[in-house]
């Protein structure tokens, strides 16, 4: 364990963190990641391994574009499964298609391609068109297996030469150029802190001053329906009261209605109804959105029920045997979808406060070291903060 500093340290091995840990050694770096647990367990592990890129808008869209190449390379260098498998967003009402319409005439053909009931049925493996009215297609997302893609990040980042990650060592603070822990100081020319919503653990102000909060989501693996083929991510309705690209449609306000009327309990529990697909036959599927400064840790089973009848509503068949529930959780802020604070000199704090950090977490590394990733929020002071 070496003793000397490292260019950069970063306060932990999520997905954004390693993304910063990866993109510093491309630009030839040493780097130390310190982090509490023994693996990644949280937000990073427990997502759909989606990086939803073509439903974002403005910035938001300009990184995750950014991110796409970061996690392709990120694959090939780790070897873990990486699928350009796009995404398809279900029409079943002429509402939905119109939202799906506007995109794409607002986008182009070659971001937003629009399927027919029979193509959206086919891509579902559905044995029917049934109730589909058609669909869209968004080629630039992304899949990974989200059970696999941070462990093996982080096992490839701790074999390159100037790196070292110290798993299942606590941080007790973060000053200029040293990062207190449980086993002792870690020196570093710049700290990045990266631990999403447990930034009010570390620095209450900065994270009370932007809202931070934790969404817990109830989510579940489920076996996939024999006909079931497709990597890509699959949207609904209700993700498309959700994400920015879809939300700025004119058709936008009038499917808000038509859900609310007819589907009042989705949005009662802020339901994303979505799913994908992993390698080995089954389906990530959820999920509901909850928000708290504090997480419970009990799963509400009629909230499950209702994302599961969804689901298996949308492919046609009568119900879903669950593998595995599970309870996610991540930083939400109402405030903004990003929070990057310069704490001290050499001292950055990012945290994604929505969603989207599998999305940007690549992106967001590169935008770092151009050093074109700006503060969201400043404080007066006599010191120019310091970039990374």
């Amino acid at each position: 364990m070496s003793t000397a500093p490292s260019d950069l340290v970063v306060v932990g091995a999520g997905i954004v963190g390693l993304a910063h840990a990866f993109e510093a050694l491309a630009n030839g770096l040493s780097v130390t990641v310190v982090e509490r647990d023994r693996r990644p367990v949280g937000a990073s592990v427990r997502n759909f391994g989606h990086c939803c890129i073509g439903a974002q808008s403005g910035e938001l869209l300009d990184i995750a574009r950014l991110s796409r190449g970061g996690w392709l390379r990120a694959a090939a260098a780790a070897g873990f499964w990486a699928r350009e498998a796009g995404a398809l967003v279900v029409a079943r009402s002429e509402a939905e298609a119109a939202v799906l319409e506007e995109l794409h005439a607002d986008r182009g053909g070659d971001a937003v391609r629009l399927r027919s009931a029979a193509e959206t049925a086919a891509v579902l493996g559905r044995p029917a068109v049934g109730d589909l009215v058609g669909g869209a297609f968004l080629p630039d997302d992304l899949r990974v297996n989200p059970r696999e893609a941070a462990p093996a990040l982080a096992a490839w980042i701790a074999q390159q030469p100037g790196a070292e990650i110290r798993w299942g060592t606590s941080v007790t603070g973060v000053e200029p150029g040293t990062v207190h822990t449980s086993r002792g100081p870690v020196h570093g020319r710049q700290i990045l802190v990266c631990v999403g919503h447990d930034l009010d653990h570390l620095f209450p102000e900065p994270a009370e001053r932007h809202g931070i909060e934790r969404c817990r989501l109830n989510m579940a693996r489920v076996k996939a329906p024999a006909a079931f083929r497709t990597d890509s991510a699959v949207l609904t309705a209700t993700s498309m009261l959700r994400y920015d690209a879809f939300t700025a449609q004119p058709s936008a306000a009038r499917l808000r209605e038509e859900v609310l009327a007819h589907r009042p309990e989705l949005v009662e529990i802020g339901a994303n109804v979505m799913f994908t697909g992993l390698p080995d036959g089954t389906i990530l599927a959820g999920d509901s959105h909850h928000y708290d400064d504090t997480t419970p840790p009990f799963l509400d089973e009629r909230v499950s029920r209702l994302l599961l009848d969804a689901i298996a509503d949308v492919l046609g068949v009568e119900r879903l045997e669950v593998l595995e529930r599970w309870q996610g959780v991540y930083a939400s802020s109402a405030r903004g979808p990003l929070l990057v604070r310069d704490l001290a000199p050499g001292v950055r704090a990012l945290s994604v406060t929505s969603g989207v950090g599998m999305t940007l977490s690549f992106g967001l590394a590169a935008r770092t070291f151009a050093g074109t990733l700006e503060p969201t929020e400043l404080e007066p002071t006599e010191q120019e903060p310091t970039a990374l």
